[in-house]
């Protein structure tokens, strides 16, 4: 069957990071490349075309990782969330 019902115990906050996380596979590269770019047109605009896209290099990794870290903030939240002991399993022998 093409289209399945959701099913209903998936948390939405889940999906989401879930989302994140296929997301990060385009954003570094994204990132990178922009980064590269954008600082050599920058740089030629100011004379300097190869220290330029170095610093774009080094921004677009920069901004790569960052995204990271804010998913991986994320997803520990999440994960604290999920991890809260439910009072019935306490009870138990």
């Amino acid at each position: 069957m093409l289209f399945r019902p959701k099913p209903k115990d998936v948390d939405p906050r889940e999906r989401a990071v879930w989302g994140d996380l296929l997301a990060m596979g385009m954003v570094f590269p994204i990132a990178i490349v922009l980064g590269f770019f954008i600082g050599r047109w920058i740089g030629r605009y100011f004379g300097h075309e190869q220290l330029g896209q170095w610093i774009g290099l080094i921004w677009g990794i920069a901004t790569g990782f960052w995204e990271l870290f804010k998913v991986n903030a994320k997803l520990s939240r999440l994960d604290k969330t999920l991890e809260k002991p439910d009072k019935d399993k306490d009870d138990a022998p």
